[in-house]
């Protein structure tokens, strides 16, 4: 029985002292005939034939495996024993399999899920031996070439080609068990309200009570209490808000609010009662802090913030997609704090969980993404929208996110000046996404073609600091950028979308390639011939950007090097590639269009403030 802390569990936002790790050496098997349902390879042992470290894709060299050809179905297998005790149920969770799964255990079908990027369970308590063995069998199927699928950068070709990487087959984040009492707290969300002094909390049962229960819910901050409050179910779910000291929130906001420079968390412990009697406990914690887009401006917390972020591509040379390990998570978020940004923009992935707790405990803003299809079809918009409400739902309680991408650079609606359609798809996911979640700021489609949009984003990659400096010195500037140069030749305002006070933002540019080895490399955007070019190409285009009194936020391309893409700050194995300390000066020069952005910088140096707790 595992019972690691918080920051080592799959799922940081909800845990239990209780669960059990099913990572590590599993029975696999390709199915390229697709023979295995009908053979019933579920409860066949000898069909096998492979080893697998879970959870590492079959194509990355740390599964053990590292075939990085098509097959579109694959098979795991896994003993365990487990004997179910009285009154308890057992429940079976998976982090994310690509792309859609089908779950045996005892070969009895418990679960399937579609959708490559996000978190599924299953209740498995029925399907138990009595005799303590149990076999867990994994069917994924993954269909290569089928552009409709969200896939985000995972090629489709059989060899990594442009931009895009290696696929991701099967399982690629944790497997765990967690038992839990009959009646147990399934899920917790976190409704931040700092302008009424509120803490919201929306908490559902995993079915409805007999009879009525009664949650205590304790918070407390930096070891003070909040608060200890006790609600009644009327139901399987319930709706609070916590009321909590307001001049906190206005007087000692370094202490209280959340922020990359004060990533202050409220810890949270629920206790479910049945009388006096627990039933449940689940450790979470909520962070309290206001996302706006007012006068040109990013606002966190009511002060202008000009965002610093980077590009994180979630990928390593052994791994792929997974993360090697939980500590390879957190140093990812202490290298780019180290770099001196202070957010980090999420690109065509939907990172793992434990991330977005580093992100939460460590302090980095994050723009969450998803992962795109690259047709414009009913069934890709049905898999993209599904798949997107889940997304939403897992990590809505994150304080570090504050914007949502479902879309970039109009992939899968690659037609958008010419078919109504395909806008209305877009203002459809811009709208659906601010209905779910109307506390953070939306992008409807970044970078390339707005039709809706709480941010004005755009991508440009010019190579030339001086160019970049025409194109957004000045307001004048920005809208000739817009309306005649049009950056990548694309209609960056399409018609019916008017511009207002949305905060303009180059969320993604710079791209420049230095490369030591002899491979072979892609070079979109430009090249430079040694470490010292590459930090005097850093500062001039980053400088170009800080300079501007119009420009809200910047996101540079990109953190690491991937795949063929040898334009990190960063190589593949996370080590810089000049010096950090430069990377760091250049990052944080104070912003124009944040004028108090220099002070701000020295009060931070010398702010008493208390640590994060890690």
């Amino acid at each position: 029985m595992t019972t690691t802390d918080q920051a080592e569990h799959p799922r940081p936002q909800l845990t239990r002292r209780r669960w059990t790790d099913l990572c590590g050496e599993w029975g696999f098997a390709y199915d390229d005939a697709d023979v295995g349902l009908d053979a019933d390879w579920c409860s066949r042992a000898e069909v096998f034939d492979r080893t697998i470290n879970v959870p590492f894709p079959p194509e990355s060299p740390a599964s053990g495996v590292g075939d990085r050809g098509f097959h579109p179905v694959v098979w795991y297998r896994r003993s365990l024993r487990w004997s179910p005790a009285a009154g308890e149920r057992l429940l079976l969770h998976f982090g994310a399999v690509d792309y859609r799964a089908s779950v045996w255990v005892n070969g009895s079908l418990v679960a399937r899920h579609e959708g490559g990027h996000t978190p599924f369970s299953a209740d498995i308590t029925a399907a138990l031996d009595s005799g303590g063995e149990q076999i867990v069998a994994v069917r994924a199927e993954d269909a290569p070439t089928d552009l409709g699928q969200p896939r985000g950068k995972q090629d489709w070709q059989e060899r990594p080609h442009n931009i895009f990487y290696e696929r991701t087959t099967g399982i690629w984040q944790p497997v765990w068990l967690e038992p839990v009492p009959p009646t147990s707290i399934a899920t917790v969300r976190w409704l931040p309200d700092v302008d009424r002094g509120v803490l919201g909390v929306a908490v559902e049962l995993s079915r409805t009570p007999e009879r009525p229960l009664r949650l205590r819910v304790a918070l407390a901050q930096h070891g003070r209490r909040l608060a200890d409050d006790v609600y009644s179910f009327a139901g399987a779910t319930l709706h609070r808000e916590v009321a909590l000291y307001r001049p906190d929130m206005t007087l000692d906001q370094g202490r209280v609010l959340w922020s990359p420079d004060h990533p202050n968390l409220v810890d949270a412990e629920l206790t479910l009662l049945d009388g006096d009697e627990p039933v449940d406990v689940v450790r979470s914690y909520a962070g309290l802090r206001t996302v706006r887009a007012s006068g040109g401006r990013f606002v966190l917390n009511s002060r202008p913030y000009f965002l610093r972020m980077v590009l994180e591509q979630g990928y390593w040379p052994q791994t792929h997609l997974a993360a090697p390990s939980a500590a390879a998570i957190r140093r990812e978020v202490e290298l780019i704090k180290e770099l001196g940004f202070n957010g980090v923009r999420l690109h065509q992935k939907v990172e793992d969980p434990r991330f977005l707790y580093w992100c939460d405990r460590l302090g980095l803003i994050v723009w969450g993404e998803m992962a795109n299809a690259y047709e414009f079809s009913r069934a890709a918009i049905e898999r993209l929208t599904r798949e997107w409400l889940e997304v939403l739902h897992r990590d809505v309680s994150s304080p570090s996110i504050v914007a949502w991408v479902p879309l970039n650079e109009s992939w899968g609606v690659p037609n958008l000046e010419s078919e109504p359609a395909q806008r209305d798809l877009v203002r459809a996911l811009y709208h659906l996404t601010k209905a779910i979640d109307p506390s953070r700021l939306t992008i409807g489609n970044d970078g390339w073609e707005h039709t809706v949009s709480d941010i004005f984003s755009i991508h440009d990659y010019s190579s030339d600091g001086a160019v970049l400096r025409e194109r957004y010195g000045s307001g004048d500037a920005v809208e000739r950028t817009l309306h005649q140069v049009q950056p990548h030749y694309r209609s960056v305002v399409l018609p019916g979308f008017a511009r207002h006070e949305e905060p303009l933002m180059v969320t993604e540019f710079g791209g420049s390639t230095f490369d030591a080895s002899p491979e072979k490399c892609w070079n979109g955007y430009g090249a430079v011939t040694d470490a010292a070019s590459l930090a005097k190409k850093y500062q001039e285009l980053v400088s170009a950007l800080l300079d501007s009194p119009v420009i809200a936020g910047f996101c540079y391309t990109q953190l690491t090097d991937t795949g063929q893409e040898r334009n990190g700050l960063l190589d593949e194995n996370r080590v810089p590639k000049f010096d950090i300390a430069a990377i760091r000066q250049i990052t944080t020069a104070a912003a124009a269009a944040v004028p108090a952005d220099a002070i701000a910088n020295i009060q931070i140096l010398h702010a008493d403030r208390p640590a994060p707790d890690v």
